[in-house]
């Protein structure tokens, strides 16, 4: 269910499915040669479960932009975002800034608050008393198409 789009990102809420879960092969998946003596553990798999700690406070986000492309966060990635966690230092943060959503890492010091992209393109944010701001998830997760 679409919650709310900003320029940076488009949240959503998960709905999660009592009954949902994928085939899962619990043996890993070679990049080599595959061994054919190799028995299947076959069990199911739910990405909810494995996701979502904290479903009454989780979010999903879609990224727009490229200002975290070094962390791996690239455009049309889907961040899972836990607004029970505490944020901390070098985290990856969803954040009101001034009106806007955006994503960032934290840097906190005993001198103050910066909004870190990954990206040399784009501007340290240093956050001072004249903006609005408020640190409103952690990422826990991004969820990629190949």
């Amino acid at each position: 269910m679409l919650l709310h789009q900003s320029n940076a990102l488009t949240f959503f809420t998960p709905e999660i499915l009592e009954d949902s879960g994928a085939t899962f092969f619990d043996t890993g998946i070679s990049c080599g040669f595959p061994s054919p003596a190799e028995d299947f553990k076959e069990n199911r798999i739910s990405l909810d479960r494995e996701l979502i700690k904290n479903k009454e406070a989780t979010f999903f986000a879609k990224v727009s932009g490229q200002s975290m492309i070094g962390a791996g966060l690239e455009d049309s990635d889907l961040l899972v975002i836990d607004r029970s966690l505490e944020p901390a230092n070098n985290k990856i943060a969803v954040c009101f800034l001034d009106g806007e959503f955006t994503v960032k890492r934290l840097k906190v010091d005993a001198t103050g608050v910066w909004l870190q992209p990954e990206n040399p393109d784009y501007p340290v944010i240093k956050i001072t008393d004249a903006n609005d701001f408020v640190i409103w998830g952690i990422v826990t997760n991004v969820i990629k198409k190949v």
